[in-house]
């Protein structure tokens, strides 16, 4: 799925190089929706590329997770399903052109967002970077890749453009996925960015295995849709939207995801991202998912008898996939005036101060604003509300990162003068990294803000209100007082 993250006008990562004979077969909706009893008198014409394990040919036969979904759906609302398989250029500018085309599987961010109407998600996306399984390298954050000999990256593609515009400069091109694993298991490249699924049928072509290879770092999720040219009626998209959330519901969503995606975890109807942030969110020693944040949802799930599962992610992935995506939670995050318009909201669920922190006999004072943009070197961490508000600022002095770890780092290094960070969380990442809290000093407040949990805007208003009801009666009968003295006393 040639990956748009930020501007590519493509889809997605062609795993294996394919001879495509199209398939141009169209399917009518001109049936009777079994549910509504309703006639339907719009034609659509679904549209695909070669990409296994999504969307593939075999034998003379279309196959996949889109595919196979879309039989379902198609059953349920009483049409036929046929697809017409096409090259991926091919395919997008159909799609945009035609007015009955439906293009899957397609991956929602934000140049495609209002190019299309949109059904989903069904499936999700998660890039790794992978090393020889024979020449490990220890990956803690992306900034860590920059330092390595050589990542291979394919040519316009949109995880080569993202690495790009992140200033990297030690990438090496290859041809084709097969190209850039049978280097890396050279020696030739030490690091190559791919999801699990496309590493593994690349492997396979050139006779070798996934345990060949070793993933060093996840630093990227997107999530995948049916994506309905703009003139498509809403009632038609709203129908496969259901049929999706009802294959969730019923399980074959799951059994599809088994088969085709060697996983258990589809997404579900609401996605819930938090980010690694102790105390209020991390994932503890044991693999497990927790924090205030952490509780206080749960708690709330559990009131409103619906849990979702919690996926932490990087901050900057979670915060662009809530920007833009339906049915999306993200927590913990900082209500601020430049965000307010962006989600709704659940909360307050607490409070805290941003500090410019320097490190302790520094000789560093910080006595205001001016003074702080006057230093050498701030660091801040990427879509943080203190990035953001000190960009507002006019700050041209800030060293960003998308770990706050990283920046700590740098902070005790000496390769900042000063970095941002809250009062909550900052004694915890001194720890992680066995530093002590004496070790730095907070010089200057330069904000005091809640945090509350935050949905996208096209979140029904109905499940966010909800979630506050819950809140509130965490409050009322005294939950949400133990669930504060359990992390913060």
């Amino acid at each position: 799925m040639k990956n748009n993250l930020f501007i590519s006008k493509h889809l997605s990562l062609n795993i294996l190089p394919a001879i495509l004979l199209p398939i141009i077969v169209i399917a009518t909706i001109s049936g009777c929706n079994k549910e509504s009893g309703r006639e339907y008198s719009y034609k659509l014409e679904f549209i695909t590329e070669e990409y296994k394990p999504f969307n593939y040919t075999e034998n003379g036969s279309l196959k996949g997770l889109g595919p196979d979904l879309l039989k379902e759906i198609c059953n349920d609302i009483g049409i036929s399903f046929s697809s017409e398989v096409l090259s991926w250029d091919k395919a997008y500018a159909t799609a945009l052109a035609n007015e009955h085309s439906v293009l899957y599987s397609t991956i929602l961010n934000a140049d495609r967002k209002s190019l299309f109407k949109w059904a989903g998600p069904y499936a999700s996306l998660e890039w790794n970077f992978y090393s020889s399984s024979e020449n490990p390298v220890e990956l803690k954050t992306l900034d860590d890749a920059r330092n390595v000999a050589g990542i291979g990256v394919l040519p316009d593609y949109a995880i080569t453009q993202h690495l790009v515009s992140e200033g990297f400069s030690n990438l090496v091109y290859c041809e084709n996925n097969q190209d850039a694993f049978s280097k890396l298991l050279s020696g030739e490249i030490t690091l190559f960015p791919s999801d699990r699924i496309t590493a593994e049928a690349a492997l396979t072509a050139i006779s070798k295995s996934i345990y060949n290879i070793t993933n060093q770092l996840t630093f990227r999720t997107d999530l995948v849709y049916l994506a309905f040219n703009k003139a498509v009626p809403d009632r038609v998209v709203e129908d496969f939207q259901k049929g999706i959330d009802k294959a969730k519901q019923n399980g074959v969503l799951k059994h599809l995801y088994q088969i085709y995606m060697q996983s258990a975890n589809p997404p579900d109807i609401i996605q819930v991202y938090t980010e690694q942030y102790p105390p209020l969110t991390y994932r503890n020693n044991t693999g497990d998912i927790t924090g205030f944040g952490t509780d206080v949802v749960m708690e709330i799930m559990k009131r409103n008898q619906s849990y979702y599962p919690i996926t932490l992610s990087l901050w900057s992935n979670a915060y662009e996939l809530a920007l833009h995506n339906p049915n999306f939670c993200l927590f913990t995050m900082d209500r601020t005036s430049q965000r307010e318009n962006l989600f709704q909201w659940v909360g307050p669920i607490g409070s805290n101060i941003t500090y410019f922190y320097v490190r302790a006999g520094s000789g560093i004072t910080i006595k205001s604003v001016e003074e702080a943009r006057a230093l050498g070197s701030v660091g801040t961490v990427s879509s943080w509300f203190s990035d953001q508000y000190l960009r507002g600022l006019g700050f041209t002095n800030l060293v960003s990162g998308s770990d706050p770890a990283l920046m700590t780092g740098k902070l005790m290094n000496g390769e900042i003068d000063a970095f941002v960070c809250t009062n909550i969380t900052f004694p915890s990442i001194l720890r992680s990294l066995n530093y002590q809290y004496n070790q730095v000093q907070p010089t200057y407040p330069l904000m005091s803000s809640d945090f509350y949990i935050a949905f996208s805007k096209s979140t029904p208003s109905s499940t966010v209100l909800k979630w506050q009801q819950a809140l509130d009666a965490a409050r009322q009968d005294g939950t949400y007082d133990a669930i504060s003295r359990k992390w913060f006393n």
